[in-house]
């Protein structure tokens, strides 16, 4: 019985393989950066139209990488999408003695990140899931402008006297779910291949305060992987009513050799751990309200929580300095509104706290993820028995985040404003066999 799973062709060992050339698409097409820092609201158009909520309320392939137990009552399907995600980062500087003065702003704004995920059923009931997706990112593309400061530097030009200056960063999550419902519960557990790729450009202005000077700008592109594991529950406490919970690891990725010099402990750059809790509540037969909150745990990461500048350490040292980001807290709430046998709209919201405190803006000029607010809406066409289109709009308001400007040597009389705000359109393809 259990063969039967791999039958027709292979049919499911062929959609893994495809959705592995699928996912490792992502790296090529950019980042995710999004809402919880740099971790995605959602991995599909239906999770983003309603706010990334959706613990408690699996009903899709994909609903693995919110809740691996969120598909075990999810039938035989595959499901692809693709998101045109663009969002606007800059900085401004006033009266600062280190980076450019006036407003500086980001190119590269427009990018694809696809998703796919296919779901079977087992012969003893249980569900065998695959999802390839984009878990996180960030990226900054900043132009070579005048900069007076430079001077002391050797001369040059750009925000950090290198020219063009920027970092790139693509998570690429491929997990493989195994998940089963028994009475009320379902249970679901994923174990997780994790893919990083990593770039910095135009930062030479630090290599006087690291480790490693030659190995900390311009490097071109370097991969990290690691292995971790997510897993999660889904308990149906009345015919209307589930709670979900799920948590991912931390996750020890091997190092950036290529950025030993930037990041702490010589190129380490972990993903940290998550918990994310929720509720489904179906006020009627046709709507579903849904309310998660979320942590990610930043602080466990020494690249991205240790301070800038962290004492007398250096760049890349054991306990060299970071992005100074906090912990994230985020609320999500969303709801599905069934209008027709045929159509399904959505809504969301997402309110996200800011991890970069006012002290730590300047190295984040690199990593401007300060957005708070989140609107979101969509919907879901069943065309026909089989096949069914989502889509949905996402529209992230301008937040900024003020400081005063801090080098390795010490404050500055300077301040710097950060400001991000996001837009993304998404679109998705459900097959059911």
């Amino acid at each position: 019985m259990p063969g039967r799973v791999f039958r027709k062709g292979g049919r499911l060992a062929s959609a893994i393989a495809a959705g592995t050339v699928v996912g490792l698409g992502l790296s090529a097409a950019g980042p995710a950066w999004a809402t919880e820092g740099y971790f995605a609201l959602g991995y599909s158009p239906e999770q983003i139209a309603q706010g990334g909520a959706g613990v408690a309320n699996g009903d899709e392939a994909m609903s693995a990488a919110v809740n691996p137990a969120g598909v075990a009552s999810v039938g035989n399907e595959y499901s692809m999408g693709l998101e045109l995600f663009s969002p606007s980062r800059q900085f401004t500087g006033t009266g600062t003695q280190f980076v450019p003065q006036g407003t500086v702003k980001s190119g590269h704004s427009t990018f694809l990140i696809p998703n796919f995920a296919i779901n079977k059923v087992l012969a003893n009931g249980a569900r065998l899931n695959f999802a390839a997706y984009g878990n996180g990112g960030m990226n900054t593309s900043y132009p070579d402008v005048a900069n007076p400061a430079c001077a002391s530097f050797g001369g040059g030009s750009g925000v950090f006297c290198g020219g063009k200056a920027g970092v790139n960063l693509n998570q690429l999550f491929l997990s493989l779910t195994y998940a089963q419902k028994v009475g009320n519960l379902s249970f679901g557990i994923s174990p997780t291949l994790a893919l990083q790729d990593f770039s910095a450009r135009g930062i030479g202005a630090f290599a006087r305060s690291s480790v490693d000077g030659s190995h900390l700008s311009d490097q071109g592109g370097d991969w990290s992987h690691g292995f971790g594991l997510k897993a999660g529950v889904e308990y149906e406490a009345a015919p209307n009513l589930r709670f979900g919970l799920a948590l991912q690891t931390k996750i020890k990725m091997s190092k950036f050799k290529k950025y030993a010099g930037l990041f702490a402990d010589g190129g380490a750059f972990d993903i940290p751990a998550s918990a994310t809790l929720g509720l489904a509540w179906d006020a009627r037969p046709d709507l579903t309200v849904m309310l998660d909150y979320q942590r990610i745990w930043y602080s466990g990461v020494p690249a991205v929580a240790n301070p800038f500048p962290n004492g007398s350490a250096a760049l890349g040292s054991a306990n060299g300095p970071g992005f100074g980001w906090r912990d994230v807290d985020v609320i999500k709430l969303g709801a599905a509104w069934k209008a027709s046998p045929a159509m399904t709209w959505r809504v969301g919201y997402a309110y996200s706290t800011n991890p970069v405190p006012p002290g730590q803006v300047t190295l984040n000029i690199l990593a401007p993820g300060v957005v708070r607010s989140h609107f979101s809406a969509g919907g879901s066409w069943k065309m026909n028995a089989a096949d069914t289109l989502d889509f949905a709009v996402e529209y992230v308001p301008r937040s900024s985040v003020s400081g005063g400007e801090v080098t390795t040597a010490g404050a500055t009389p300077g301040t710097i404003r950060l400001s991000m705000s996001q837009v993304a359109l998404a679109v998705g393809y459900t097959h059911r066999f």
